[in-house]
């Protein structure tokens, strides 16, 4: 299902995705030297549950995933990348940490997630690779307008990760978001330009460049969640929701700090 939002929706979701983007931040501060992941959860299920939003990831059961989820946010470290399952970990100095996080409230769904490293060790490789993402995500919402197609974004998307020398998988990518969290159009991380769906004004999509250093194959860890890359190396993992508007595309994960 492709879901175009009237104006009433595009307000919520403006409102969510402030939310989205707050709580990412709140958790960011937080995540230091010596927090657990199983504490970054809690936290983030008290943020949710007192700003009156809904997780999107509790009862999420998709294919490819081994039951419900079963946390509020999903914590990548390291060689993880993607749907990373809370559990028992506490954070070390140096360490490439992911959140990723999608709520509901008014009925419109937003998610977003951030890479950075915890402490004061920043491994150069590491930080690099996080701004790859970071501007691979920039130049997808660039190429994102009324009018552009979806491999427009990918082909934007794809030509910054290529050229910072990432291999790019292309089973996971970015995603239609509405009233559900995921919905067509799929976004993948490379593609050509001009092919694919035509993008229209009231269309929100979730863009989310992610890589790892080394390889374009994943695996999936013994709690048929949390998916890591089959040689071991570190990861980064990039997205906000954007909605289609008349004049482009409109970040709506932003913090309400950083919002223009």
């Amino acid at each position: 299902m492709i879901e175009i939002l009237n104006p009433t929706l595009l307000a919520r979701a403006k409102t969510t995705g402030a939310l989205v983007g707050d709580i990412l931040q709140r958790l960011k501060s937080r995540s230091t030297i010596g927090t657990n992941l199983l504490d970054i959860d809690r936290w983030a299920e008290k943020m949710i549950v007192e700003a009156g939003a809904s997780s999107c990831y509790v009862d999420y059961a998709p294919s490819f995933g081994r039951g419900p989820f079963g946390h509020y946010i999903c914590t990548a470290v390291n060689d993880a990348v993607l749907h990373g399952r809370p559990y028992d970990y506490t954070l070390a100095d140096g360490d490439l940490l992911t959140l990723d996080l999608a709520v509901s409230k008014g009925g419109v769904a937003a998610d977003a997630a951030i890479s950075f490293i915890v402490g004061n060790t920043e491994p150069p490789e590491s930080v690099a690779m996080i701004s790859a993402t970071e501007r691979a995500l920039a130049a997808g919402i660039a190429a994102a307008g009324p009018g552009a197609r979806i491999g427009d974004i990918s082909h934007a998307i794809g030509t910054v990760l290529s050229e910072a020398g990432y291999p790019i998988n292309t089973e996971f990518g970015g995603h239609g978001i509405g009233s559900t969290m995921h919905q067509d159009p799929h976004v993948a991380n490379t593609g050509r330009p001009g092919r694919g769906y035509k993008l229209r004004p009231g269309l929100l999509l979730a863009l989310e460049p992610w890589v790892m250093a080394d390889t374009a194959q994943l695996v999936t860890d013994a709690d048929g969640w949390t998916l890591r890359s089959a040689t071991g190396c570190r990861t980064a993992h990039s997205e906000h929701t954007i909605a289609i508007t008349d004049d482009g595309a409109e970040i709506l994960t932003l913090p309400k700090q950083a919002q223009p």
